[in-house]
């Protein structure tokens, strides 16, 4: 059985192609900067790594050129898409409707698009690749794996946040959690190198990178997050802010008479390390 995972980002798509059987990845990839006129892939096979300049305009170009790559004869890697058996995606934001991964049908497509307004930048991206999935392999079953399905076993007065309830209720707003899938994986491989069952474990989950979170598990199951609402929240990041002091928001767009647009621009992108960095250079 081989299977192909996609991860879409705002501007990136990372792919990888497992054969099952043989637990090895026959050709993996990442695809940048998707709408500019410097996009490139570096697409991994054979153990070459190989850097390919492709300008494409969206994130079903990208996709449309990465199987273009995974059927070329050249690489010798599957001889059609037929071959490919299931596709994984991981997605940044299920809301609070799933605590687990699912099978992709009309009904989750609606709410990975209805979840954009709480991961603009992910969710857009995520399901535009599942809708060209469908185009290009017709009839393949896929999955949906949720960033944030880890965390619906947070207690309720844990996630939900100091503020009116009838905007939890309006427009959901609460702690959900990101990196679930990598939390899932860091406890369950700690288990096993332990040698304990998971059930008997207290475990502190670190995930760090460009984006970082600390999870805290208890028995398995996720019981505090410090992101929150969106990935943004929590320690300082690669770009992003995480947790700061919610006036420091309203000061700065009263005084430099910055939009919400402006703002999560500057939380997201222009934060964290590199800012801290860049001051000192």
């Amino acid at each position: 059985m081989k299977i192909l995972t996609l991860n879409a980002g705002s501007s990136s798509l990372k792919y990888q192609l497992i054969d099952m059987e043989g637990r090895n990845a026959l050709a993996s990839g990442n695809f940048e900067r998707i709408g500019s006129d410097n996009s490139f892939v570096t697409h991994k096979v054979n153990g070459e790594k190989i850097k390919l300049q492709k300008a494409v305009k969206d994130h079903q170009e990208a996709l449309e050129f990465v199987m273009s790559l995974l059927t070329d004869e050249k690489y010798n890697t599957i001889k059609s898409l037929k071959e490919i058996d299931a596709i994984g995606h991981r997605i940044v934001h299920g809301g609070a409707k799933y605590n687990q991964s699912v099978i992709i049908d009309e009904e989750v497509l609606e709410t990975i698009k209805e979840c954009s307004l709480l991961a603009p930048l992910h969710n857009p991206a995520a399901y535009k690749v599942i809708k060209a999935c469908q185009s290009l392999i017709p009839d393949i079953p896929m999955v949906a794996v949720f960033d944030t399905a880890f965390h619906q076993t947070l207690p309720k007065e844990r996630y939900l946040y100091p503020i009116p309830y009838k905007y939890y209720e309006k427009y959901g707003i609460r702690k959900y959690g990101f990196h679930g899938i990598s939390h899932i994986y860091v406890s369950n491989r700690l288990s096993e190198i332990m040698g304990t069952p998971l059930e008997k474990l207290k475990v502190i989950s670190c995930h760090i990178g460009q984006g970082a979170s600390i999870c805290a598990i208890e028995h398995g199951k996720s019981v505090e997050i410090s992101m929150g609402l969106t990935p943004v929240g929590g320690v300082a990041m690669g770009s992003r802010s995480g947790d700061i002091d919610p006036s420091v928001i309203t000061f700065l767009m009263k005084n430099e008479n910055m939009t919400p647009d402006e703002m999560d621009t500057m939380l997201n992108n222009e934060s964290g390390i590199l800012r801290i960095i860049r001051s000192f250079c």
